[in-house]
């Protein structure tokens, strides 16, 4: 992000490394003079990297998503993280049900079928499905899965979830398993973190106990999801559809999905609009401010 880059800039000695012509090469020569880092899920930082860092302090991570960390490396190391919690929240949620409802009522195979001049040709759009009333099962009911759910009570959803444990705040039916949670919805949302914990939590098995008419929704990481699997049920027609904002390699599209029409397919850009990166620029520079002036960081990583 520009302004992001230019506030840096304007505050630290900053050395961009994807400028550099050869970033390898760069930090043998000058990495022991960085003490702070500013990444990205476009950024792994890994153990290689680190290495290459041996004086590094702090890192701030511009996302909520950490799961492009090494965290037991950065751990390992006394390294302090952040990242940008809340202010990505509500465009994330919102570009999930954008995502949900155009895969539920073909808003954009709707619109492709305009533009190649079907419906002036008399042909008819295929009958959709209906959302409001209907079952949506949440995947990782954090921050952002609530938001979430707090869209769906609007549309007068019955809501359920699945996650690491129940939740004693909120009115929604919890499941044990993933699968149990599958076999209840008629929209699946993922919105649980990334990870090696996480990783094709939403498996095999999850994407075999959808019934025949749900639709997935993924706007929380690619590795959340056995792609393989959901493309293979997206292929023989065994779910309804799916809309996903993130894929198992970025930016990277299974070939397969180009050419249904009961699919959206979107680039990674769940948190993006002009006022949300915008807080998620100043949360970052806000916590390189505070650990700089005074040791501590206002939005630490601690789990």
């Amino acid at each position: 992000m520009r302004s992001l880059e230019a506030a840096l800039d304007a505050e630290f000695d900053l050395a961009p490394l994807w400028r550099q012509a050869d970033a390898d090469a760069f930090l043998a020569a000058q990495g022991a003079g960085f003490v702070g880092l500013v990444t990205s899920v476009w950024g792994p930082v890994d153990a290689a990297l680190l290495a290459r860092l041996p004086n590094l302090r702090v890192i701030a991570n511009f996302g909520v998503g950490y799961d492009a960390l090494d965290v037991a490396a950065i751990r390992a190391r006394g390294i302090v993280f952040s990242n940008t919690p809340d202010v990505l929240t509500d465009c994330t949620a919102d570009l999930a049900w954008a995502a949900l409802l155009d895969v539920a009522r073909g808003v954009s195979a709707a619109e492709r079928f305009v533009r190649r001049g079907d419906w002036a040709a008399g042909r008819r759009f295929p009958l959709q499905t209906r959302v409001s009333g209907k079952r949506l099962g949440i995947v990782g009911l954090g921050r952002i899965g609530r938001a979430i759910a707090r869209r769906g009570e609007g549309f007068g959803m019955r809501i359920a979830y699945h996650g690491r444990r129940p939740q004693a705040d909120v009115p929604y039916a919890y499941h044990a398993t993933p699968q149990a949670l599958a076999a209840d919805s008629d929209f699946l949302v993922i919105a649980a973190a990334g990870g090696a914990q996480t990783r094709h939590l939403v498996s095999r098995e999850v994407i075999a106990a959808l019934p025949p008419q749900a639709f997935l929704v993924n706007v929380a990481r690619g590795s959340v999801v056995d792609e393989a699997a959901l493309v293979a049920a997206l292929v023989e027609r065994r779910i309804a559809g799916a809309a996903l904002d993130v894929y198992a390699h970025e930016p990277q599209v299974p070939e397969a999905l180009l050419a249904l029409d009961n699919v959206v397919l979107l680039p990674h850009i769940g948190s993006a609009t002009r006022e949300t990166r915008q807080a998620m620029a100043d949360l970052t520079i806000a916590n390189l401010r505070a650990y700089f002036r005074d040791g501590r960081l206002l939005t630490p990583v601690t789990d």
